[in-house]
């Protein structure tokens, strides 16, 4: 089959796209013919060697999935061969930068049915980490104040739409580019981080502040104050500490994202409903990977990709 790999950690030259030998699955696992896996900036890091997550060489990236059900080990139940699902695939283990893909049973979920499969790639790590940012690490509540630094991401954006189905007054920084779109994810107010002082555009503080950006440390600590007494500040850069202020009772937190096939399973039912709206800005083929990377390491990559095999 085909895939892409690479051998030893490094630039995005490591990376090689080439015939590989197709796996078979073991007792609770299945094998997916891969619809799309979609590419995620820690994809990067940890060809990389920037993420202390123990990948297993040579490595095949790309750790959101879609595909079809091919083959099943021993012992799985509940899913069938040709079940159309997505997955968080474990992410030191190979993920879906090729034709075929082995996934733990546990971890696949049927896909939405309103959109392509391989749309739905799109879906999992991205929509899994707004999700646990919000409501199991911000406690976030309906009636609460929310806001969301670096909103006009793919994360930033499931977050405005999963707040504002959950009742939360939502604030959100974005640059000019993306605030058309944040508001349509349904933002109650789009501060202009490039042009605006953020507390100063605020018109009281927040319950839940929601960082999404690579914003200094100095100016991230300055943010703390748009938070209440007992609050929470939520951040899912893990690069830098996420600060608090203990003498206010303001609790800090910073999200990994960690597989739950149960939410998972609620994130597609909301897409099925219409509720929650999918992100793929570019389609790209499979031999087209490397370059990917390339542009990624030389810059934030906009958008959501998929990756077609």
């Amino acid at each position: 089959m085909k895939a892409v790999q690479f051998h030893e950690v490094g630039g995005p030259e490591v990376l090689q796209y080439g015939e590989v030998e197709q796996p078979t699955p073991a007792a609770g696992q299945v094998r997916l013919r891969v619809a799309a896996s979609a590419y995620n900036a820690a994809d990067n890091g940890m060809r990389a060697g920037f993420l202390p997550i123990p990948i297993q060489l040579p490595h095949v990236p790309g750790y959101d999935v879609s595909g079809t059900v091919d083959a099943i080990g021993d012992g799985v139940t509940g899913v069938s061969v040709g079940d159309a699902v997505i997955a968080f695939l474990p992410m030191e283990r190979d993920g879906g930068a090729a034709e075929f893909v082995i996934a733990p049973a546990e971890a696949v979920v049927a896909a939405p049915t309103g959109m392509p499969l391989a749309d739905a790639a799109a879906l999992p790590s991205v929509a899994l980490t707004a999700w646990q940012a919000l409501f199991d690490d911000g406690h976030l509540r309906s009636g609460q104040r929310l806001l969301v630094i670096g909103a006009g991401g793919v994360v930033g954006k499931y977050a405005v739409q999963l707040a504002k189905r959950a009742g939360a007054h939502v604030i959100a920084t974005a640059s000019p580019r993306n605030a058309d779109a944040v508001r349509a994810a349904g933002a109650d107010q789009v501060i202009d981080h490039t042009a605006t002082d953020l507390l100063d555009a605020l018109d009281g503080q927040v319950d839940v502040l929601l960082n999404l950006a690579p914003i200094e440390p100095e100016q991230f600590a300055a943010d703390v104050a748009a938070v209440r007494d007992g609050g929470v500040v939520v951040s899912t850069t893990a690069f830098m500490a996420t600060p608090g202020d203990e003498s206010r009772g303001v609790r800090a937190a910073t999200v990994f994202v960690l597989p739950n096939r149960e939410r998972l399973t609620e994130l597609v039912a909301l897409v099925d409903d219409g509720a929650l709206t999918v992100e793929v800005t570019r389609r790209i083929p499979l031999a087209e990977l490397p370059a990917l990377h390339a542009e990624g390491a030389a810059g934030r990559i906009a958008g959501k990709v998929i990756v077609l095999p």
